[in-house]
């Protein structure tokens, strides 16, 4: 996403909604968060954005892209050593999918999960 949007929109047959960029984070952010076997997220990834991201508190180890009209989701987790990874990534794709899409009204085409590591607990 260009660092100059900072709002997706979504036309309606009323006008146009505009949904901030922090909301959809705070929304990705939660949904990988309710996935069992997900440890954390992974603060250093994405790190062009992670200063003003740390700052405002949202989505950490979140990064959108707007691709034409449907959005890529890409999300950086560390998963709790067990559980399969696979099993872990597509639940998180399917969650962040379900959250995004429900609560925004956005598509959502794509959502890329890059596991960047293991840890023994919940952080």
């Amino acid at each position: 996403m260009s660092e100059s949007r900072e709002y997706f929109t979504k036309q309606t047959e009323f006008g146009a909604i505009h949904i901030s960029e922090d909301v959809i984070l705070s929304i990705a952010a939660a949904a990988v968060m309710e996935v069992e076997g997900v440890a954390s997220l992974n603060t250093a990834f994405g790190a062009e954005l992670q200063d003003r991201l740390v700052k405002k508190g949202t989505g950490r180890g979140i990064k959108l892209n707007l691709d034409r009209e449907s959005l890529v989701v890409e999300c950086s987790i560390l998963v709790l050593y067990g559980p399969s990874m696979q099993t872990v990534g597509t639940s998180v794709q399917d969650s962040v999918r379900q959250a995004v899409e429900s609560m925004t009204g956005l598509t959502v085409a794509t959502v890329n999960v890059h596991i960047a590591g293991i840890s023994t607990k919940k952080v």
